[in-house]
């Protein structure tokens, strides 16, 4: 499973409206960044409280970037 696909479904099951979830992949030398876009009143779901689920999202898909073998970083834009 690639890596755009573990961060969309992860943020899917989190928010109201999963039709509005974007991840988009932005290659950066030897590391990609995940851009996650959600609809405007979903972005608390996805940043929690003190930003202990944003964290655990980005844990996650370092996790599984480390898996691949590829470093990654998480970008929550809103």
């Amino acid at each position: 499973m690639a890596l755009k696909d573990v961060l969309e479904y992860i943020a899917r099951t989190l928010v109201d409206d999963p039709d509005a979830v974007k991840v988009t992949e932005v290659l950066s030398g030897s590391s990609v960044v995940l851009q996650l876009e959600v609809a405007p009143d979903d972005v608390g779901k996805v940043i929690g409280r003190g930003g202990r689920t944003a964290r655990a999202i980005r844990d996650v898909v370092r996790a599984a970037g480390t898996k691949d073998g590829v470093s990654t970083m998480v970008e929550i834009v809103g």
